[in-house]
């Protein structure tokens, strides 16, 4: 996401400035070794049931399908995202099958190419699922599948690099506002003068002027707001984002599902893909909210394969009863605890500090339309291509959530 407001802010710059902006990208894991992207299992749909979300996922689609228009670099090879055009398959219960025709018809409103099956359909289309228990299933027909994390960060930096952007390796741990120095009254906003960047493994730090900070932090961008020299009282409310842990496991069934599967989210919560073409499969669960794991480190539970996943697996898909684990990871999700929604545009108090986060396990997929969006804020002072006002401050402050019913 900070990669892609970096771009879109030197694309949409244009020539039309005499001295360019200097932009700046802070990468505190510069090797992306806990970065949330490269984590994350690659999907892309448009099965969501809010509006903002539907068609963030339709221009990303859009900006995939031409990405070595927007993003190939001269004299470089082309750009291969190794996109597999295979769809989404939610499957629903019979006390939830109203619920998905309904967000089904929402979707087809909004431009979405979404299908419903029923259960011989379903059956019909795919043998090896078990369709006890489905009432009815949705299957997304264009512009759904999975694509490769790292290609798609690595054609951001580099392209972003090559319009001028600057990066550095260092961590933000501190703020100077204009209200630092400010005798009481306190003020009712501040701007934000000076980012301290705090060398990798050093106390030393270098002082950054900005006119503009984007807040992209994914699953500590809530974290961000609390440090050092930001004013307590104009940080309210608290940006209600956390880091969540969740497991990805691989394995290996060559009775499976084969070069038919699609990225199939369970009634019961489990997902699963096919992972390349030799009998492999990723997939995983997010636990219930009483049962987070803790997120302190990336470690990995395997018994929760074992006692949650599998069963699950195994009894929607019968081959799946002799998988064999492979291996497994962790990453983060940058959760939104208010509606797990992102939180994109400007803070409210602070003048001069523009949000993306918050995006709860979809911020790869809505990366292209999110940076474009928050760079439109920045150069041209109001969304032009999508109107994400509804994903702004104010619904944290009233306290309206926009809820999503299509998290995984």
């Amino acid at each position: 996401v900070g990669w892609s407001v970096a771009y879109w802010l030197k694309v949409l710059e244009g020539r039309r400035r005499q001295h360019g902006m200097r932009v700046l990208v802070v990468e505190r894991d510069p090797m992306y070794s806990r970065a949330s992207t490269v984590l994350s299992v690659g999907g892309i749909r448009q099965q969501f049931s809010l509006r903002e979300n539907i068609q963030m996922s339709r221009f990303s689609a859009s900006f995939l399908r031409d990405i070595n228009e927007h993003l190939g670099v001269p004299n470089e090879p082309p750009i291969d995202i190794q996109f597999q055009p295979s769809g989404y398959l939610f499957l629903a219960s019979p006390q939830n099958a109203a619920a998905l025709e309904a967000t089904v018809q929402f979707q087809r409103d909004e431009g979405a190419q979404v299908t419903l099956l029923s259960p011989t359909q379903l059956k019909a289309k795919f043998p090896w699922i078990n369709t006890e228990d489905v009432a009815v299933a949705s299957y997304g027909l264009e512009d759904e599948g999975w694509f490769d994390p790292w290609t798609l960060l690595n054609a951001f930096r580099r392209k972003a690099t090559s319009l001028g952007v600057q990066s550095c390796s260092g961590e933000v741990r501190a703020f100077v506002t204009s209200v630092n120095h400010m005798m009481p009254p306190a003020p009712s906003s501040a701007r934000i003068k000076y980012v301290h960047v705090y060398m990798p493994d050093s106390l030393e730090y270098q002082p950054v002027a900005c006119a503009i900070v984007v807040n992209a932090a994914g699953a500590w961008a809530g974290k961000l707001l609390e440090a050092d020299g930001l004013p307590r009282a104009l940080c309210r409310p608290l940006l209600p984002i956390q880091p969540r842990k969740r497991y990805v496991f691989t394995w290996h069934c060559p009775n499976g599902p084969g070069l038919s599967c699609p990225f199939v989210i369970d009634t019961s919560g489990a997902y699963f893909r096919r992972d390349g073409f030799a009998g492999n499969y990723l997939g995983g669960m997010s636990p219930p909210e009483e049962e987070e794991p803790d997120p302190s480190d990336l470690s990995v539970d395997h018994d929760y394969f074992q006692e949650q996943i599998w069963p699950r697996l195994a009894r929607r898909v019968p081959a799946f009863e002799s998988l064999r684990v492979q291996s497994s990871w962790a990453g983060y999700y940058d959760y939104n605890t208010f509606d797990q929604n992102g939180v994109l545009g400007p803070h409210p108090r602070l003048e001069n500090l523009f949000l993306a986060a918050g995006f709860s396990g979809h911020g790869l997929q809505h990366a292209p339309a999110a940076g474009r969006a928050v760079a439109e804020l920045v150069v041209k002072g109001r969304y032009e291509t999508l109107d994400l006002r509804r994903l702004g401050w104010d619904r944290l402050v009233d306290g309206e959530p926009l809820q999503e019913h299509g998290v995984v």
